[in-house]
């Protein structure tokens, strides 16, 4: 079964540079914050923007989310300070560092091997602090199975919608929303790539951001065609977005109820009690080995959720 990891339903976005944003995010429900060093600031102010994550994590109350930091890509010149004044400032309070715009496997071994050098001189727990790999052009998705298994660091897997439209010249502006004039989803082979990479080895998959953020149904249709893909969870870039994407992210309660039943009754069925048998009946559906691994993966989803079951398996009467 595919690892399900810290719960990441919904990952929310929030500008370094933004003193106010940053303090306002750890009241949100989202599962993850990830403070940004990239896109979201300007490069004139992105030594404050350090210093302000390294104040938000040390001084904040991110209970009950996953606290990741995307600094910027390998191509700028600030990559190198960005890990290094986080992660010197504040790895103690930090649990990943998301690298966007990676290319080739190299890239998350350079991350890895850095961590590692700050981790031992500062008497860190090596190899605590996971890796969030970003797909954000052709040259990352060609190499993503590679890059998915660079380092035992990576966690997540994530799609960058707008770079990538951009590095194939894809004729859209609207980010992550479908295309009219092309008669399927446009997006599919490259989620679909990158869930295959990410689940060959175990990783999480996370879809990119909408960027109609006000548009919350529009939000929810975009974020049903990954998830139903399997997808773990998708970036929110507005608090309103949050909700719909935990709710999206997460089994409906009656599949996690049956998941819940299914592994009850096959673990009783499969037992010298229940008769040792390998396939049966529960109500009207047949279960098997096979089913148990699909309902493995809804009552994960929904444990790891928090969700809690409403109904019980009771053994037929002898």
């Amino acid at each position: 079964m595919a690892a399900v990891g810290r719960p990441r339903r919904s990952c929310l976005a929030v500008p370094g540079s933004s003193v106010k944003m940053l303090g306002k995010a750890q009241g949100l429900p989202a599962d993850q914050v990830f403070l940004d060093l990239e896109d979201a600031v300007a490069p004139l102010a992105k030594p404050d923007a350090r210093k302000n994550i390294v104040a938000a994590l040390n001084e904040g109350d991110w209970a009950g989310k996953t606290r990741v930091v995307r600094v910027n890509d390998l191509t700028t010149p600030w990559t190198y300070r960005d890990v290094i004044e986080v992660v010197e400032g504040a790895g103690a309070n930090l649990d990943c560092v998301m690298l966007p715009k990676v290319q080739n496997a190299g890239q998350v071994q350079w991350l890895d091997l850095t961590l590692t050098q700050i981790e031992k001189t500062l008497g860190l727990e090596v190899g605590r602090i996971g890796i969030e790999a970003q797909i954000e052009n052709a040259a990352g998705l060609v190499n993503v199975d590679a890059i998915a298994a660079a380092s035992p660091r990576v966690e997540t897997i994530i799609f960058g919608p707008a770079d990538f439209m951009a590095s194939i010249n894809m004729k859209s502006l609207v980010v992550g929303a479908l295309i009219p004039d092309y008669p399927g989803d446009p997006y599919h082979y490259i989620l679909m790539r990158i869930l295959m990479a990410a689940r060959m080895h175990d990783k999480q998959a996370i879809d990119g951001p909408f960027l109609q953020i006000r548009d919350v149904d529009a939000f929810r249709e975009v974020a049903k065609r990954s998830a139903a893909l399997g997808f773990d969870g998708k970036w929110v870039l507005h608090p309103g977005q949050i909700d719909a994407a935990n709710e999206v992210y997460q089994p409906a309660q009656a599949d996690y109820d049956h998941a819940e039943l299914i592994l009850d009754a096959y673990e009783h069925y499969t037992s010298e009690a229940g008769g040792r048998l390998g396939a049966v009946m529960l109500g009207d559906e047949m279960i098997d080995e096979a089913s148990r691994k699909m309902a493995l993966v809804i009552s994960a989803k929904g444990r790891a959720a928090g969700m809690t079951r409403t109904s019980t398996f009771t053994p037929p009467a002898e």
